[in-house]
């Protein structure tokens, strides 16, 4: 397991237990990367093993534009450019810099605290999101003759242009996806924090719905809890709603419970104490799912945790499975096998459960199979 990912709603204490987790393991002998967008707990910076790094969007951003601006300034020199210094970050500008991070990361494990929960996912689906997009307006088809065209220009034989600038970022992005730390869902494990409040169990099936879509699951529930036995009425209904919330938890991952203390940990003691006993987790999420062969076809099934009726979405786009569930939307691409299939229909199993997940059939494609393979398939019992 390459990368522990925390996230939580604001105000549940998700840096400061990433960064009891990254102290842990650090401990545990792990070089070990804690990777926020926030100053975490003071003195952590002289833990053995440990390194802290905190992503700056605008300082990223400005980075890029320092990088790139000349180069766009060659091809359109119409253009007057602003410095780096006076330059907006445009959105989305936090999660391709935290992206970046993970990409130029070298530890054993990277804890990165992710923030809360959407801003998690926007950053868990980015990649995807980039590959979708890349493949919409520069097919590889159109990226190969963008090849040829660079040569070109590199030998004189043409001039540079517009077209170019844009070539020019395929190989950026393309390194950045190649060099993605979350591309293989073992290798990411995720811990929500979650506050012990009537309705947060209802948030946390959501999110472990959206990370299902993603191939990756919930590895553990970190909630802060209050410690038993106070006085009065109010302390008695509090109690009676955080444990009905610690049940609704369980239903989604192992819960550990962190006791509610008066102040924030001050140094790295502090913080690791938090976590007592905890242990590393081994692996992340599931396997990338492939094709299964039924008597009819094909199938191909998506783990949905919690997933309802109603709420989950499939369309098929050449030769992406575009799914929606929970709000989030994922572009899933098929595989040489699928993509030569058409898509015959979708169930959904046992929705509303832990175990809940979208089953998609398929069966060969006349048009894209040979006639003597598809007569063998016809025949295949």
């Amino acid at each position: 397991m390459r990368t522990l990912l925390v996230t939580g709603p604001g105000g549940a204490g998700t840096s400061t237990l990433a960064a009891a987790a990254a102290v842990r393991a650090a401990r545990s002998g792990r070089r070990t990367l804690l990777l926020s967008r926030q100053a975490p707990v003071v003195g952590l910076d002289a833990e053995p093993g440990l390194e802290v790094a905190v992503v700056d969007p605008r300082a990223a951003f400005e980075q890029l534009w320092s990088g790139s601006a000349d180069s766009v300034a060659e091809v359109l020199p119409q253009l007057t450019l602003p410095p780096a210094g006076s330059v907006v970050p445009v959105p989305g500008t936090a999660e391709v810099a935290a992206l970046a991070a993970l990409a130029r990361a070298e530890a054993d494990l990277v804890v990165l605290d992710a923030g809360p929960t959407d801003a998690a996912l926007a950053l868990i689906g980015l990649p995807s999101t980039l590959r979708w997009w890349l493949d919409q307006l520069l097919p590889p088809g159109l990226r190969a003759l963008g090849a040829v065209r660079t040569a070109a220009v590199t030998y004189g034989a043409a001039t540079k242009g517009p077209i170019d600038g844009a070539l020019a970022l395929v190989p950026v992005l393309e390194g950045l996806l190649a060099a993605d730390r979350l591309a293989d869902p073992v290798d990411t494990a995720v811990h929500l924090v979650a506050p012990s409040r009537p309705g947060a169990a209802v948030a946390l099936r959501s999110a472990a719905t959206a990370l299902g879509l993603h191939g990756l699951r919930v590895g553990a529930v970190l909630s802060r809890v209050l410690p038993g036995g106070g006085p009065g009425q109010w302390w008695v209904k509090r109690a009676a709603e955080q444990t009905e919330a610690l049940t609704a938890f369980e239903a989604v991952a192992p819960v550990r419970r962190i006791p509610e203390r008066a102040t924030a940990p001050a140094d790295a003691d502090a913080a690791a104490a938090l976590l007592e006993g905890w242990e590393l987790p081994t692996t992340g999420g599931v396997p990338v799912p492939g094709a299964e062969r039924r008597e009819s076809g094909w199938s191909l099934t998506l783990p949905l945790p919690f997933g309802e009726r109603g709420a989950v979405d499939l369309i098929r786009w050449e030769d992406d499975l575009v799914v929606t569930a929970a709000g989030v939307r994922r572009s899933v691409r098929l595989d040489a096998l699928l993509r030569r299939c058409e898509v015959t229909g979708g169930r959904l199993h046992d929705p509303g459960t832990a175990g809940a997940a979208l089953e998609v059939s398929f069966r060969p494609d006349p048009r894209l199979w040979p006639a003597d393979l598809l007569a063998a398939e016809e025949r295949t019992p």
